[in-house]
């Protein structure tokens, strides 16, 4: 009974320790380095304008602003809410900062959180996901350094078939192989997530949704993803789901 008791105060205290101290301190210098990197981003522009005296024409950045976000525009809704319960604070901050959300940095979290046996949208799984996603950068990193001379050519010596293999399937296969991982745990919310997605798929593909603005991909994404997260809400209240056990 000591035993389980002490357990259970270190639990806590390193609870504390990361609700008081470990967030906060991500939290200022998070901010500090994505508004920085959002500086950075707009340098070349700011030079263009203020050095070379270049200034597009307003309807121009209007309209390619309107053009990205119509195309864009919902995943930067999407993504921060769909991914932080595997990233968790610290490793949205890296993993938006570093880019390769969905085909490198997510992926990675959710391997190590598996490997470890920690569950998502915990203390423990936000330190796991922190560990694998700043692995995964310095890895990436020095990969793409390699790959920048050398694995180019590689690929381009792949016959064709190959190329267009790797080019249409690898990002579906990672998102697969994803889907598979958290459907282990949670079948009933990942067939609600599947069927929506199809039925939302066929009727965009039988243009079922011309009538609305632009390329209606968004209400597909719009409907997956926050249809799947509120049905599954509704079947945590009624008691037809609940979290895996964590032995």
């Amino acid at each position: 009974m000591s035993e389980q008791s002490a357990a259970a105060d270190g639990s806590d205290a390193g609870s504390d320790v990361y609700q008081d101290s470990f967030i906060p301190y991500i939290n200022t210098w998070g901010r500090r380095t994505n508004l920085l990197a959002v500086l950075l981003s707009l340098g070349p522009a700011v030079v263009l304008l203020t050095v070379f005296d270049i200034v597009p024409p307003s309807q121009a950045v209007i309209g390619a602003f309107v053009s990205v976000a119509a195309t864009f525009g919902i995943f930067w809704v999407v993504e921060p809410i769909s991914y932080y319960p595997v990233l968790g604070i610290p490793g949205t901050y890296m993993a938006f900062l570093s880019g390769n959300i969905s085909n490198l940095r997510l992926p990675c979290a959710a391997a190590a959180q598996e490997s470890a046996d920690v569950q998502t949208g915990t203390p423990q799984g936000s330190i796991i996901s922190t560990i694998a996603i700043g692995a995964s950068i310095v890895v990436n990193t020095t990969l793409l350094g390699v790959g920048a001379f050398a694995l180019v050519s590689a690929f381009q010596a792949m016959p064709d078939l190959w190329q267009n293999a790797l080019e249409s399937y690898l990002v579906p296969a990672v998102f697969g192989a994803i889907f598979a991982q958290f459907g282990r745990d949670y079948p009933k919310v990942a067939a609600v997530g599947f069927v929506l997605a199809l039925a939302m798929t066929l009727l965009l593909e039988q243009g079922l949704l011309n009538f609305l603005p632009g390329y209606p991909l968004y209400v597909v994404i719009i409907v997956s993803v926050f249809g799947t997260i509120l049905i599954a809400r509704w079947m945590w209240e009624q008691g037809m789901i609940e979290a895996p056990d964590d032995s």
